[in-house]
Formats: C-alpha cells, structure tokens, sequence
C-alpha cells in the first residue's frame, strides 16, 4: 500500500499541482486532494477540509477527503438500492425504458455534476447531495408521499424522511453520519408543486453553492424526462407542448437541458457565483412548462388511475401493521418510527397487501 501511495504522490507532483509543495513525508493522500481543492475549485466552492463536521466525530480517511466518503455511503446504502423499485410517474411500468426514481436520481447527478464542473465547484458534494436528495421517497411516487402525509401524526414530506435515512435508519439505526453540508443540501432541495428553484434567501437556501445546484439540476432532469416518459406512454404528443417555452428551451430533451445548464452557469458566473441564478426568461419558460406538466401528467385521471388503488394500499397496509406490529416490526420500530411505510418498495407493498388482504386457494384436499 505504501508504495502505491508513493506512486501516486508523485503523478501530482509530476502534474504541477501546488499539491507538489506538499511534503510527503508529512501529508497522506487525502490531505493532498484537499490542497490540490484549494488549488483547482473557485473560492466560493466549499472545501473538505473546510467541512462543519458530521453528527458523530470520526477518524479521517487516509485516501478519501470527507464528501468523497459522503458520496461513496450513500451509494453503498440500502435506501440507495430501493430507489430502483420505486416510482417515479408511471407507476409500474412494463416497459424498459421509463425513469424509475432510482434514474430520476442519476439524471440528476449527472445534470448537478456538469453545471459544478463548469462553475469549479466541489464536485463530489454537488454528486453526493444529488445521490441522496431522493432517498426518503415513498412507494407509487409522490401520490404515496400525500397519503402517507394524511397518514402519519405530523405529517410527512420525502426530504425529512431522507435526511431521516441517512441520519438514523441505516446501519442499523447508527445512519450514514454524514458531513454538514451534505446533509444541508438534502434537507433544502425541495421545491413543491410551485416553488422556483433559485432566488431564496434565508434558511430556505442550501447553505453552499454546491447545495443550491441541486434544486435546479432536480427540476431540470424531471421537467426533461417526464416530458419523454409521457410521450412513450401515449399521454403526450410533441406537439402539444405549450409554444413558448419550447421556443425559448429547444424542441428536444437535449437541447432543453442544454439551453437551461448553459443558462444557469452562464448566470451565476455572471452574479460571481454568489448564488445559483436563472435569467428571468429562461426560468419562466421551464416553470411554465412545469405547470403544463402537472396539468397534462402528473393530475392527469388516466396516469393517475392507478394511483387511487396505491392509496388503498398503503391506507390498508398502515391499519393492519399497527394492528398487529410484533408480526412485521418490532414495536420500538412502530412507536418511535411512524414512517415504516415510506421505506417500502412499490412492488414490496403491493406483494405484502396480497399476502395480508387476498384470500389464498384452500389447498388441503
């Protein structure tokens, strides 16, 4: 191992990095990736070696500065996995090529990854709020999310639950103890049916830049691919897109995301990274073409026909499972973590509904 680090200690130094100017003898790997951060990222980019911490102090990594090992967690989690089971609109889909949550998430990696390159931002945060802004998502997409919301005392919204994931449910209750800032991005990312993804202030906004791309890379990936998924499931044509917005955006998905990221940089660049920012024209075409959306798709009776059926579903499975909890979860589970049910895949809630509510064949001849 030593030697290998040797190795690679010296392509920096062959590289001209500052990272050169590092003593070997005295710096492990990880802390010349963070002075080589210094070197390369913008000075409004967040730093590792800069972090707030995490929730339970650990020992540092010798290869992986803090948001690199925040980023590797979250893909190696469990809740991670299940995304790829659990709806993004179209519930169920037979066919190979509609967006999953688990999709929807790495469309936006990649979107929230470009625009950070370009503005030199920190990468590997940006990657890592992308990666676990979804996790608490409920089974059958965000209708799941409004029943289970009327369901749980309190209320329920996917984002706490996700900051929820990574804070206590995984790793058997010890959760992912991830940095500050990652954690801040997940927590801040939601926007809601008519909120706008740039221009908050306050306690609304990530507190780093790399956590306020987030908001926009989400609705920027969604607005694009439903679009697509919609067109493939018959519920859209081409043309009925509204005009405008497709004038101002482009007529494809590719051009639209291209038109909307180039925007964004080219902004915020303009505002001296500040703050994420959208020209006024451009997002109000994107946020136009979002009520459309929610008008054509997401409310639609036929794409939402199915979803009537989850809300009797999950209605079911709550009343059932806290009628008899030791048969499913322990009771602490069912006392101290009233969202067991957010937890469920689509098809994992649809198998467990079978088993608990369809009668079976008597087979005993």
């Amino acid at each position: 191992m030593i030697w290998w680090l040797g190795l690679v200690a010296r392509a920096f130094q062959a590289s001209g990095s500052a990272v050169s100017a590092v003593p070997l003898c005295m710096a492990t790997l990880r802390e010349q990736l963070e002075a080589r951060e210094r070197d390369i990222l913008a000075p409004q980019a967040a730093k590792s070696a800069d972090s707030r911490g995490r929730l339970r102090p650990e020992k540092e990594d010798d290869v992986r500065p803090a948001f690199q090992r925040d980023r590797d967690r979250i893909i190696h989690c469990k809740a991670f996995r299940r995304l790829k089971h659990k709806t993004q609109v179209f519930f169920a889909p037979t066919g190979d090529h509609y967006r999953t949550r688990l999709t929807h998430t790495l469309e936006v990696s990649q979107i929230a990854r470009t625009i950070a390159k370009v503005l030199r931002l920190h990468e590997e945060l940006t990657e890592a709020i992308a990666l676990g802004h979804d996790l608490g998502h409920t089974p059958f997409g965000h209708a799941g999310e409004r029943v289970i919301d009327t369901l749980v005392p309190g209320g329920f919204n996917h984002y706490e639950q996700s900051l929820r994931i990574v804070d206590v449910l995984e790793n058997d209750g010890r959760g992912l103890n991830l940095t500050w800032e990652v954690r801040d991005g997940i927590a801040k990312h939601s926007k809601g049916k008519s909120g706008a993804p740039v221009g908050l202030t306050g306690t609304l906004r990530a507190s780093t830049i790399e956590g306020q791309i987030m908001r926009v890379a989400d609705l920027i990936a969604y607005v694009n691919h439903d679009i697509d998924d919609a067109t493939r499931a018959g519920l859209l044509k081409p043309e009925d897109l509204p005009t405008e917005p497709v004038a101002i955006l482009g007529g494809s998905s590719s051009a639209r995301i291209a038109t909307l990221v180039k925007d964004v940089v080219t902004e915020s660049l303009a505002g001296n990274l500040t703050e994420i920012r959208m020209s006024d024209r451009v997002l109000k075409a994107v946020l136009d073409l979002r009520s459309f959306l929610f008008d054509a798709v997401y409310e639609n009776t036929i794409a939402t026909a199915e979803f009537k059926k989850a809300t009797g579903i999950l209605t079911g499975l709550w009343e059932k499972v806290r009628e008899r909890p030791e048969e499913f979860l322990d009771l602490k589970t069912i006392e101290n973590e009233g969202h067991f049910l957010a937890g469920m895949t689509d098809r994992y809630a649809v198998r467990l509904y079978e088993q608990l509510f369809i009668p079976k064949p008597w087979a005993i001849e």
